[in-house]
């Protein structure tokens, strides 16, 4: 790999996601100084893990079953 990057395996294993997650945070733009080579990426050595702003409350939960029942 590149002098200062990482591949995504080994930032994965830093950070403890998966491969896949850090692909899609590549994509997104979320990992600051991520270059894509073709079909795979270079990660700074030492890029911080942004914040995950999936939703993991519970909130969303049957959320259409929730909206369903309240048309009736």
């Amino acid at each position: 790999m590149i002098e200062g990057y990482t591949t995504i395996k080994e930032i994965a294993e830093k950070w403890g996601i998966t491969p896949r997650r850090i692909q899609i945070l590549c994509s997104q733009g979320k990992i600051p100084g991520a270059v894509k080579f073709g079909r795979d990426w270079a990660i700074p050595s030492n890029a911080e893990r942004p914040n995950d702003g999936r939703v993991t409350t519970g909130e969303y939960v049957n959320w259409r079953n929730k909206s369903e029942n309240i048309k009736n």
